[in-house]
């Protein structure tokens, strides 16, 4: 129904930067939907890192990304963007786009990407 896939993920030095794009495609997707980027780390808990509304106008951003990661969309690529800056090695992760008709930007989620991976050397 809902199709997503990221890319834009790789290997960088501590301190730079990297932009994940997300495609959305599908039959029931449409410009309502709120999207999301979340992360997880072997051994740790998935983490939402960013969500925008269908708008783009309101963002949220875990309290670790604050000030280094922005989220945006195109909704006419029907495509979400995440930008991340002062990367860090904790930052490093798998990547994972996601989509929702729930105007809820914590979700619940329904629709997931393959994911992305992106590590960050010291």
């Amino acid at each position: 129904q809902v199709q997503l896939v990221e890319s834009g993920g790789g290997l960088v030095q501590a301190g730079g930067s990297l932009r994940l794009s997300c495609a959305a495609s599908g039959r029931t997707f449409n410009s309502r939907y709120i999207m999301g980027w979340f992360r997880q780390a072997p051994g740790k808990e998935r983490e939402l890192v960013a969500a925008t509304s269908d708008s783009g106008l309101t963002t949220r951003y875990a309290g670790s990304v604050k000030g280094r990661f922005t989220i945006s969309r195109d909704n006419v690529k029907n495509t979400v963007y995440l930008q991340m800056n002062s990367l860090k090695p904790e930052d490093t992760a798998v990547y994972h786009c996601a989509a929702t008709p729930h105007p809820v930007l914590t979700g619940p989620y329904e629709y997931w990407g393959q994911g992305t991976q992106v590590t960050v050397s010291s």
